[in-house]
């Protein structure tokens, strides 16, 4: 009988964007193979790919071929199109005689979440699925390094939910170690459902104080606006001018995600669709911005601070305004 650590259950992650290479170089470092396809992705997905030490298949095919696990972390707008990709694959000739687990990461609403489950169902494929959330950022060393399997990480606390867990396979156990998943639910729907309520607070939070920055510049009153803060909810201020500045980048992902929340809310809460729908608007309009639009992960050059990202976007309002009078 082979060992686990002869054949190391491989991992594939769709896709490599800032969390899924986070989560590639944590895996690598712990000696857990990772594959990905790149194919049809920037040079910039590639390179972080390579930077994770992330073996590069050629086809979605390749990947249900040699993976036992696929972790799915896009964009929530890409949720059920990665999913289907998988099931096509599988159904294209990537049979297998053992399961296949797929862990869905992303920020979608619950019955989101069930409809994926659905496209596995009805297509009969040999799958266990796995809903998950991420609750933090991107996998990091603390200390620098080589063999990053000795240091410590800064990880995302990764709820799970469901019927399934990875303990099936050979060294499930040590990738859910790795990982810390923790189950919270044997129901789908417990862990995105979690993870809607979280970034409700958490990225609704910097859609406020975006809204409330911007018209600040408008009226000449940021200074006061950050004096009063300070004095009265400190915390707040701080709050404000760590998540604003890291929110551009992101801007075009998290309008798709507030639109899950919104979903959530009124599906699961009972409540009306407009707050978060308009919390969507927000983020729309930072990621259609002229200037904040093209910022990108690790390659920033404007709206790195609070007072910018404001000063751009009442400008770009502004624009937007006299061109529609």
């Amino acid at each position: 009988m082979a060992s686990s650590q002869s054949t190391p259950t491989k991992v594939g992650i769709l896709s490599l964007g800032d969390m899924g290479a986070g989560i590639a170089r944590l895996l690598t470092a712990h000696g857990i193979p990772v594959s990905t396809n790149c194919t049809g992705r920037s040079e910039d997905t590639v390179e972080r790919a390579r930077n994770a030490n992330v073996e590069l298949l050629s086809s979605d095919l390749e990947l249900v071929r040699q993976c036992s696990v696929i972790l799915s972390v896009v964009p929530p707008r890409d949720a059920e199109a990665t999913a289907q990709r998988i099931v096509d694959a599988l159904l294209s000739g990537g049979s297998r005689e053992e399961t296949l687990y797929f862990v869905d990461l992303n920020a979608v609403a619950p019955s989101t979440c069930k409809s994926i489950v659905t496209l596995f169902e009805k297509a009969r494929v040999p799958v266990k699925f796995i809903d998950a959330c991420i609750l933090g950022g991107p996998p990091t060393p603390k200390k620098s390094g080589q063999g990053g399997k000795d240091l410590e990480w800064y990880q995302p606390s990764i709820p799970v939910s469901g019927p399934h867990s990875l303990s099936p396979l050979p060294d499930g156990e040590k990738l859910a170690s790795v990982l810390q998943l923790r189950s919270i639910s044997p129901e789908i729907g417990a862990a995105s459902g979690l993870k809607m309520c979280f970034a409700s607070v958490t990225k609704g939070f910097t859609a406020l104080v975006t809204q409330s920055f911007t018209t600040a510049h408008r009226l000449g009153v940021v200074g006061e606006l950050k004096r009063e803060l300070g004095l009265a909810v400190p915390a707040h201020l701080a709050g404000a001018e760590k998540g604003v500045p890291g929110m551009p980048p992101k801007a075009y992902r998290w309008v798709r995600e507030m639109e899950e929340i919104s979903k959530t809310f009124h599906e699961e809460g009972g409540w009306d669709r407009t707050v978060f729908e308009g919390i969507a608007g927000v983020y729309r309009a930072v990621a259609d911005d002229g200037v904040l639009g093209r910022e990108k992960i690790g390659n920033r050059s404007r709206g790195t601070s609070l007072d910018d990202v404001a000063a751009l976007m009442a400008e770009g309002l502004e624009g937007k305004k006299k061109k529609t009078e």
